[in-house]
């Protein structure tokens, strides 16, 4: 006992001494007084002595904290040096999120660019050249002293002014409502009925010259029911006003501004001119109105580029279609009348490559350059032509967005007004793609003379189509099925029609 006495005694009175000289010096400078000097210690140690103050009461929690922290820093220091390896998906897994696919579509097209450069050349081998620019004059012409489209083309100027002029005899009262929405039903019948007759009756007319009529006979027929129809309503808005109106409305109103005379915008019947009227004629639109959206000035540059697209893709249409399509329709008709159905289908798969690449230059050529030409020349300000029907995931939006003209002609005068008169939105669909069924083998059956409504029944099977894709697949499947209908479709119309016209005119497809 007196052993462990003795041990413990330097500490506790070392102890003691600190804690005695801590109380002193907290209760005062009692040592300055008596003269004693005090021991001054470096910053530093009096830190540590604190810290192992601390440490030998229990308050250990904090050092374990900070020693914790530090060697969680330096783990992560080292895991930054040494590691290479983080929490991800791969790049093809939908949930990455990754979405640019540019090299791989630049493969596709160089892919598409060969597998097509191969058949080019198997055709050129086979086949040799068989481009013929002097063959196309004579699908225009069959005898170059009778024009028979040029004067229907010319022709049609006829119904454009018996239109204008019915819409003035309606505007100033002259005749009534009922008068003149007969003259318009004659003058839009006879519009269809006239050049259809005469392309059955005229022997000169060739089958693409038929076409090229009709398309612009269709084209006037539209544009003049839309001009009807938009006249209608400016006489119905005029009459409903004619109580607070005090100004003329037999002129187009001008503004004045500081001073000087500006051009307002046109109102009804100041818009019933030649000059208005052939303007509408030309504009690269179906729908009228009294004030177009104009440009500012007509850019010469842009206008010599999509002249210069236009003649290099007709040049390069022609090409194909007499390199390419024609030698695959003729080696196709064999299989078809055979029955051969396992010889069918590869013809069938073998047209639909160049038939698919033809309809899309002629998509670009038409819809891009061709109507932007037009509207770069007339300064016509609504460049809206398409929308990317290239992603459509439905059928109804394909048919909704790629030829904008047309889906709004068809919005504007036959949807929306069945919907007011009540018909349910289903019916009134069905009643637009038949409407277009109508058009599409009207264009087809009357300039090849003979109808087989192939044309009519691959439109109406849009319908079906239409529902199933938006019933059943969605996304990508619903894009996928519409490029199928587009590429796989357009074929089978085109076998079907060229069999039964070599059928008709040569007793035979051999």
């Amino acid at each position: 006992m007196s052993d462990r006495a003795e041990m413990r005694g330097p500490a506790a009175r070392k102890r003691r001494t600190t804690s005695s000289s801590g109380v002193k010096q907290a209760n005062g400078s009692k040592l300055h007084d008596v003269g004693e000097k005090t021991k001054h210690y470096p910053a530093n140690a009096k830190t540590d002595e604190v810290s192992k103050r601390l440490n030998k009461n229990g308050n250990v929690e904090r050092e374990k904290e900070t020693g914790g922290h530090q060697h969680r820093s330096t783990v992560e220091e080292i895991n930054e040096k040494l590691s290479c390896h983080i929490l991800q998906e791969s790049l093809l897994s939908s949930a990455s999120g990754y979405s640019n696919y540019r090299g791989i579509l630049n493969w596709c097209v160089v892919m598409l660019v060969l597998s097509n450069a191969r058949l080019f050349l198997e055709n050129l081998i086979k086949y040799g050249i068989l481009v013929d620019p002097i063959q196309v004059v004579s699908l225009f012409l069959k005898d170059p002293y009778s024009w028979p489209a040029a004067c229907l083309i010319i022709a049609s100027n006829v119904f454009i002014l018996a239109a204008l002029y019915t819409e003035r005899r309606l505007a100033v009262g002259t005749i009534s409502e009922s008068t003149g929405l007969l003259l318009h039903i004659f003058s839009l019948a006879a519009l269809l009925i006239f050049p259809a007759a005469t392309i059955l009756t005229v022997p000169s007319m060739t089958s693409v010259g038929g076409v090229l009529t009709l398309g612009i006979y269709t084209v006037l027929f539209l544009k003049i029911y839309s001009y009807k129809d938009t006249n209608r309503w400016c006489r119905e808005i005029r009459h409903a006003k004619a109580k607070r109106l005090t100004r003329s409305y037999s002129c187009p109103s001008v503004a004045h501004s500081n001073g000087s005379a500006v051009p307002a915008q046109v109102s009804y019947p100041g818009n019933l001119t030649h000059r208005d009227m052939y303007y509408f004629v030309f504009a690269p639109t179906l729908c009228y109105e009294l004030n177009f959206p104009r440009s500012q000035r007509t850019r010469k540059r842009f206008l010599m580029r999509r002249l210069f697209e236009m003649l290099f893709l007709m040049q390069l249409l022609v090409g194909l279609i007499q390199q390419w399509m024609v030698p695959t329709i003729q080696n196709s008709m064999k299989p078809f009348q055979e029955m051969d159905f396992s010889r069918m289908v590869e013809r069938l798969l073998k047209l639909a490559v160049p038939n698919h690449l033809i309809w899309l230059i002629f998509f670009y050529c038409f819809f891009h350059s061709s109507l932007n030409f037009v509207a770069e020349l007339l300064q016509f300000g609504d460049r809206e032509f398409y929308r990317d029907w290239w992603n459509s995931e439905t059928v109804t939006y394909f048919w909704a967005n790629w030829n904008i003209p047309v889906h709004k002609w068809c919005l504007r005068h036959f949807y929306k007004p069945m919907l007011r008169k009540g018909t349910n939105k289903f019916l009134a669909q069905t009643a637009v793609f038949l409407v277009s069924a109508f058009f599409h083998e009207y264009l087809v059956s009357v300039p090849l003379r003979m109808f087989r409504l192939w044309a009519f029944m691959g439109m109406m099977a849009q319908v079906p189509l239409a529902w199933f894709v938006s019933r059943f697949l969605n996304g990508i499947y619903g894009n996928a099925a519409v490029w199928i209908s587009l590429i796989i479709g357009q074929p089978v119309a085109v076998l079907m029609y060229v069999h039964d016209y070599y059928v008709n005119h040569y007793g035979t497809t051999t």
